[in-house]
């Protein structure tokens, strides 16, 4: 396994294993890599013959008051979690390999980045676009793996794919949950014990809305009986919870289709992030 800082590195290694007809799987991450990464990389692992991860804890998603300066970053540790599965390249650039000091081009979207997350951090989708757009020109993979428990950014990158007319399969593989619930999640470290118990309040409350939406399809119901659950741990603040279209990311009064009931809640000053799917 390789580890490379530079485009020109990833470009010249892919274009010599693309001479020689193999395929190319991508796992785009911010490092600090757990079971729901090693799921992806297992899953591109399995379908390609070359798996390349890309490290890279990008700015341009991050707001003025998030958490850029303290995100988690171990390499040594990824690494080893990358070698274990079978990873053949990690890229792992510095900010300055990414953008140019007078970088002024992004890819944006209107529509399905507007609510939920979009709502309250609102350059966010426009940085993920865009460093995905990079990374897909860099990396030119077949498939790229994204997990479902980012649902939102999972659509957006489907449909930026889907729009821009970009030879690749987007894959999306199911969230990964610690033994007691909670999603697997780089934010989870910034936890106290206290807060950490706190934190189920999510998966069961996602698992609540998915008991409930099994004979309740009046969305408002739903959420509200998904709200009224969170509001019983004094520790969870509400951001979100809302039903939405899987696709198109927009609010539905009814569950019908496949649907999605995410949330975002703040425990602590953590924010954390959960969804399930409905009808799917």
């Amino acid at each position: 396994m390789k580890i490379v800082g530079t485009v020109k590195e990833v470009r010249e290694q892919v274009k010599e294993w693309k001479k020689q007809g193999l395929s190319v799987g991508l796992v785009p991450t911010m490092g600090y890599l757990h079971e729901g990464h090693k799921s992806l990389m297992e899953a591109a692992r399995k379908d390609n013959d070359k798996v390349v991860v890309s490290i890279f804890v990008n700015p341009m998603q991050f707001g003025p008051t998030e958490d850029l300066a303290t995100y988690p970053r171990d390499l040594d540790h990824d690494a080893a979690l990358c070698e274990s599965v079978g990873v053949d390249l990690i890229f792992h650039p510095e900010a300055e390999e990414m953008y140019e000091k007078d970088f002024c081009s992004f890819v944006d979207m209107t529509g399905l980045t507007e609510g939920l997350c979009g709502k309250t951090r609102p350059i966010h989708f426009r940085g993920v676009c865009t460093v995905v757009n990079k990374l897909f020109n860099i990396v030119t993979p077949d498939h790229a793996y994204f997990g479902q428990k980012d649902g939102q950014q999972l659509a957006v990158i489907k449909r930026m794919v889907r729009d821009l007319n970009m030879d690749i399969e987007i894959v999306g593989c199911p969230i990964v949950r610690e033994e007691d619930g909670l999603a697997k999640s780089s934010r989870n470290t910034y936890l106290s014990p206290e807060e950490r118990k706190a934190a189920l309040i999510l998966s069961k409350t996602v698992a609540l809305g998915k008991e409930l939406a099994k004979t309740e399809k009046d969305a408002n119901k739903v959420v509200e009986a998904m709200k009224e659950n969170i509001k019983t741990e004094p520790l969870a603040k509400i951001d979100y919870v809302e039903a939405v279209d899987a696709l198109s990311m927009a609010p539905v009064e009814k569950l019908e289709g496949t649907c999605m009931l995410a949330m975002a809640v703040y425990i602590g000053k953590t924010r954390l992030i959960d969804n399930t799917l409905i009808n799917e």
